[in-house]
């Protein structure tokens, strides 16, 4: 599981997506997110605004998983 640092307290998943580079364009993250393909703590998650903190945990379906870290 790969951390990704954020430098703000929350950031969107779908920010995220592209943040790590699992994206190209929000648009991209906009399919995967509504699509199901997107798992926030376990959950399928279809809202592309859901706020991610530190500890929050991001899969794919078949893919990368990702911790949220926070930048010191």
């Amino acid at each position: 599981m790969q951390e990704i640092k954020i430098k703000t307290p929350v950031i969107h998943l779908d920010q995220l997506l592209k943040w790590a580079n699992v994206v190209a364009s929000g648009g991209e993250a906009k399919q995967l997110i509504q699509g199901g393909q997107v798992s926030v703590n376990g959950q399928i998650e279809t809202r592309r605004s859901v706020k991610l903190g530190p500890g929050d945990i991001v899969s794919m379906n078949n893919g990368p998983k990702f911790i949220v870290g926070r930048e010191s």
